[in-house]
């Protein structure tokens, strides 16, 4: 969350911010609030101060040997004020800190200004998109007649948006994970961890999505703990409430995990294939570092994730997201779109994302800088590195063999036991 002492004292910033957004910032009420709580706190105050004067006044009684009932009888009732405006002003602080969660990071300078997708500026094109000399088709019949994706299955046992891997597809999306894992391990240097898939709210909490976002949940009923619905939040939330040294710094890892995801709102979009499903697998590379390097650290990431699509030889352009299209806890996010032919467009397989300290503010990820300073806020950076059903269906369709197989990346043959095609059955 914002730091509350900065929007204290640039309201006006703030503001500015959330139109760049075209956030809906209801700053009237967080004025309100803190109007309320200066009144409380001078009530306090003045309150204090008369107690103080009444106990100073019961010591002088008492050393010239008189009754100080009198006195003793307005201090208990100042004591009991006092403790009533305590209680109001908690209850005030509780309602700023109900605001502040609600309002999202404001974007960084660089973050380039728009209103939605279409405002997104493309930064760099990587690759040239494969011209067919057959006729194109999409992942999902591709898949379908490899064997491999089974949707009435997949329905069958869990409903709609899900999706049975079968045969060299399933084994596709291990060798993927492991490539993945490898790669960022071996030539990026992250740790490997491995984190339960159910978290409780204040994870959730901690990284942005609760409160505002609940309904694109799983909960489990009668709990107050949620499926994953990325490895971002468990992964984000291992230094929840710790104060690391400053030599720990940058922490990165790397982490496979399924993800779950309700796609409240999405109804109607993509509703075809493995683009948009309520659980996928994903490689989620996390970093927490010195807020000096923060914005370095990005163009780090976002290359860690690029690497990967290179190896694979899928085209791809990578974006900067506008103001008005960035997650909520985001302040700069690129985004890594793939070429799908079979689409005739990008889509996002990635996106990675500098939060400065709006998340460790919430997570409470502090660090002590060198020399016994006062400790501060790490920055925390997130990005996939990758969705691993769209590198899947990017494979499928820019690799397509015009008998109908499916080429496998080289990068990839060693991890499909020497398997370098997928083809047909039947055939």
């Amino acid at each position: 969350m914002l730091d509350l002492k900065f929007v204290r004292q640039n309201p006006q910033a703030v503001a500015d911010g959330m139109a760049r957004r075209r956030f809906p910032l209801d700053l009237p009420a967080f004025l309100a609030l803190e109007e309320r709580r200066r009144e409380i706190i001078t009530d306090v105050e003045r309150k204090k101060s008369q107690r103080n004067t009444a106990s100073a006044e019961v010591a002088k009684i008492k050393r010239q040997g008189g009754d100080a009932a009198h006195v003793l009888a307005g201090l208990g009732a100042l004591s009991e004020e006092i403790k009533a405006l305590d209680e109001k002003t908690k209850e005030v602080d509780a309602l700023v800190s109900e605001w502040l969660l609600g309002v999202p990071n404001i974007p960084h300078a660089t973050t380039p200004d728009g209103a939605g997708e279409a405002d997104n500026p493309t930064i760099r094109l990587i690759g040239t998109p494969r011209t067919f000399d057959f006729p194109i088709r999409e992942h999902q019949d591709i898949g379908v007649s490899l064997g491999g994706l089974d949707f009435e299955r997949a329905a069958k046992l869990s409903g709609a948006r899900f999706v049975v891997l079968r045969k060299g597809l399933a084994r596709l999306e291990r060798a993927l994970a492991a490539f993945m894992l490898d790669t960022h391990l071996a030539a990026h240097s992250y740790e490997e961890v491995a984190t339960p898939y159910i978290v409780n709210a204040e994870s959730l909490v901690g990284t942005g999505q609760l409160p505002k976002f609940a309904a694109d949940l799983f909960k489990l009923e009668g709990m107050a703990s949620y499926l994953i619905p990325t490895a971002e939040v468990p992964v984000t939330n291992l230094h929840r409430g710790e104060t690391l040294p400053q030599s720990a710094l940058p922490v990165a890892y790397a982490c496979h995990t399924q993800c779950f995801r309700s796609e409240a709102g999405s109804y109607g979009k993509d509703t075809k294939g493995i683009i948009r499903l309520h659980q996928f697998g994903k490689v989620e590379l996390v970093r927490l570092v010195h807020p000096d390097t923060s914005y370095a650290e990005l163009e780090k990431l976002t290359g860690h994730a690029e690497a990967i699509l290179q190896a694979l030889d899928l085209p791809y352009r990578v974006i900067a997201l506008c103001a008005g299209d960035l997650g909520f806890s985001s302040a700069k996010t690129y985004d890594l779109e793939v070429w799908l032919p079979g689409q005739d467009k990008y889509r996002e397989i990635s996106s990675c994302s500098n939060f400065e300290d709006f998340q460790a503010r919430r997570a409470d990820i502090r660090f002590k800088p060198e020399g016994g300073k006062k400790s501060a806020y790490v920055h925390t950076l997130n990005g996939s590195g990758l969705a691993i059903g769209r590198t899947m269906a990017a494979i499928l369709e820019n690799h397509l063999q015009r008998d109908g197989s499916v080429a496998i990346p080289k990068a990839l043959v060693p991890y499909m036991g020497g398997i370098e095609a997928l083809t047909p059955e039947g055939k």
